[in-house]
């Protein structure tokens, strides 16, 4: 029988090896691997300060990319400007943070209250595809009350990317409806008659800012100021994955 590779130069040979060979190592990659540990920052140099974060380790391109975003977010929990901060360090937010706050007290040396910061943070769903961190934040620079923010990041757990909702879910109007059926009962109870306008000031029904996700479903969350007024605080509910598995692009 003819033999076609015989009738190859060795060349051509070695140049089709060469054209392979990228294809060959990248599919002999290592496997993508995202742990966590716990990171830590207090101070009460000046002002009161406590942050306990997640810190990816592992495959170091993917896990540098969450750690970019999730310190990015807590450094700005101290951010006093009204624009967002991009590419601070968290040790520079708090030395800025402790700053402020000694030139405060250094204009109203009167003032007995002590500006606070504290973020919380954890793992809440962990698979092959994605990553979610629950982030509770307060902050307290000495108003009427401080305010408390809670935050979901959702990360790619293959490349890092740090994913908008919008990203998760593939048929939002549906998801959109089952949402607002959970809310409608999670507030019936304690309303007073409102409507769903009154909740949104004036507004159609609208999903939070983020969604989060846990091993028994979707996390949804609404922090204050979302809806309704302060006093109306966190409203927070699970919806079952049985319930909205078909609506999710990623889990």
């Amino acid at each position: 029988m003819f033999n076609v590779l015989q009738s190859i130069p060795k060349t051509v040979k070695k140049l089709a090896l060469l054209v392979l060979l990228p294809a060959m190592i990248l599919s002999c990659a290592e496997e993508v691997k995202v742990n966590f540990e716990e990171a830590q920052i207090k101070t009460t140099e000046a002002a009161n300060i406590n942050f306990n974060y997640p810190k990816a380790t592992g495959t170091k391109t993917v896990a540098e990319r969450i750690n970019q975003s999730i310190e990015n977010y807590v450094a700005n929990q101290t951010n006093m400007a009204n624009d967002t901060l991009r590419n601070v360090t968290i040790d520079e937010a708090v030395k800025q943070f402790n700053f402020e706050y000694k030139r405060f007290k250094s204009d109203f040396p009167e003032a007995a209250q002590q500006w606070e910061a504290f973020v919380d943070g954890e793992v809440t769903y962990k698979s092959p595809e994605l990553i979610c961190i629950y982030i509770n934040s307060y902050l307290d620079t000495g108003g009427a009350h401080g305010n408390t923010v809670v935050r979901f990041l959702n990360f790619d757990a293959q490349t890092g990317e740090l994913l908008e909702k919008e990203a998760l879910i593939n048929d939002r109007a549906a998801f959109l409806k089952i949402v607002q059926q959970h809310f409608q009962s999670e507030t019936k109870p304690q309303d007073q008659g409102e409507t769903t306008e009154d909740f949104f000031f004036g507004k159609d029904f609208q999903l939070p800012e983020s969604i989060g996700f846990n091993d028994e479903g979707v996390v949804i969350l609404y922090n204050t100021y979302e809806i309704a007024s302060y006093a109306q605080g966190i409203t927070e509910f699970l919806i079952p994955y049985a319930e909205v598995n078909s609506l999710l692009k990623q889990r």
